[in-house]
């Protein structure tokens, strides 16, 4: 009991500082961090993590297996077998071994090409993450799900999964007991642990934080192996706020309770869907006053990096230029100081002042049935808040009109087919149960459209 006073009293004095718990935590083991990042070795890597350029290594606390802190997300690939196989080589030779993917990416093509490129090095070289991906009503049946899994397979050609994952829980209880419980997939994918078809079993978390706690609170009955969440420094305290849910929680209660239950994480969306590269001018200037060389990826990917609980981080690539960027910030990784912790929860708080629309462009939402195209309507929206071009109101009539000139003329080029503006959008609903941020996607697009509208 003595024990975990201490720690309770020293979590409380460290988020006094501003920081995480798990992030200082760390720091207490390091050596001192100066305020500017170096080029020496990361103390965050083991001593004998000299192969592979150096890359970042965390292990998994059940297998031992050494896995690249930096994972590899196959969500957005290019539709070239030769593309994705010379992204994948680079990958692996440069120390990244974990692969994620799901059958509803790219309509099932992602885990093909994955499969395609993967098979073509020895197993050992990599790890690969699949997900039960069966939201859709119609495959909650035991069998469509089973058909799901085995599919995985074939398309990864593989005999195993190294990483499977019960995808996008959230959706209330009612939805998590109707695709796991009641038709006995959980069932079923923990006997496939068992055999070893399965090396590790988790989730992925979006929406109704009910449903995380419920499943993590039977850590003794299901022993999660792993849990993927949404992490990222303006999450970490500000995603339920800015999301408007009603029973989600912020990045930083999701980390604690996996580290509190003794489950790794894996870290989705630690750049929010390219956000950070869009951040207004002003906060970006704070961050390159400290580092004037480095992007805001890279920033984004030192905070998380930096908190022990940490598996692997993933991240989208489907360019070669930015492969090469993440696997240099990750080779070897170099943490975040208590100082850079402190900027960058400063800039959360002013992110959070800003009205932008909490999309990632996962792209889940589309296609939208009347052809609006809603990751696009949003991006350009949140452009133009973060670049002050939004028409206000309280502005003078004259400068209101620039405004709104401004905005229509820059839609225009970022959709130049107005069929995929979001005054096509009906209110049908069809997207709303498709986003795993639950965005009230129509009333977001009614914003657009009285911002489009004359005074």
């Amino acid at each position: 009991m003595k024990k975990e006073n201490t720690n309770m009293d020293r979590r409380l004095f460290l988020q006094r500082l501003g920081m995480g718990a798990g992030t200082a935590l760390a720091m207490m083991a390091m050596e001192p961090l100066s305020v500017l990042a170096g080029n020496r070795r990361s103390p965050l890597m083991a001593d004998d993590d000299k192969e592979n350029h150096q890359m970042t290594y965390r292990v998994q606390h059940g297998s031992g297996e050494k896995i690249s802190l930096l994972g590899f997300g196959m969500m957005r690939l290019p539709n070239d077998q030769d593309e994705v196989n010379r992204l994948v080589d680079y990958a692996i030779a440069h120390g990244v071994n974990y692969f994620d993917t799901a059958p509803m990416y790219m309509g099932g093509q992602s885990e093909v090409l994955t499969g395609n490129a993967l098979s073509r090095h020895p197993r050992e070289k990599y790890y690969v993450a699949t997900k039960m991906s069966n939201q859709n009503r119609r495959v909650w049946s035991f069998d469509d799900s089973k058909r799901m899994y085995e599919q995985s397979l074939e398309r990864l050609k593989v005999d195993y999964i190294d990483y499977y994952l019960l995808h996008s829980i959230g959706g209330g209880m009612e939805t998590l007991q109707g695709r796991f419980l009641d038709n006995g997939v959980l069932d079923f994918l923990l006997k496939e642990r068992e055999a070893g078809r399965i090396k590790h079993l988790g989730f992925s978390y979006h929406g109704d934080v009910r449903d995380f706690d419920w499943l993590l609170d039977r850590q003794e009955e299901y022993h999660w192996d792993f849990v993927q969440i949404q992490m990222n420094f303006l999450d970490w305290r500000h995603a339920s706020l800015r999301q408007g849910r009603r029973h989600d929680a912020d990045a930083e209660y999701l980390y604690e309770k996996c580290e509190k239950v003794g489950v790794q994480c894996v870290v989705m969306e630690p750049l929010r869907g390219g956000a950070f590269g869009r951040m207004a001018q002003e906060l970006t200037d704070q961050l390159k006053a400290v580092h004037p060389d480095d992007s805001t990826a890279r920033w984004a990917f030192r905070w998380v990096g930096s908190y022990p609980n940490i598996l692997t981080t993933l991240s989208g690539m489907n360019r070669m230029d930015h492969l090469v960027d993440n696997v240099g910030t990750f080779s070897p990784l170099d943490p975040c100081t208590e100082q850079e912790n402190k900027l960058l929860a400063e800039i959360a708080d002013q992110m959070a002042g800003f009205p932008t629309i909490p999309c990632t462009t996962c792209s889940y939402c589309m296609p939208c049935p009347f052809g609006v195209d809603i990751p696009g309507n949003f991006a350009y929206y949140n452009e133009a808040v973060n670049e002050h071009l939004l028409p206000l109101p309280d502005k003078q009539a004259d400068d209101y009109m620039t405004r709104k000139l401004k905005f229509s003329e820059g839609l225009k080029k970022a959709l130049p087919e107005a069929e995929k503006w979001a005054t096509q959008c009906t209110d049908c609903e069809a997207c709303l149960p498709k986003c795993p941020q639950q965005i009230r996607i129509p009333n977001q697009m009614a914003r657009i459209v009285e911002t489009l509208r004359k005074r």
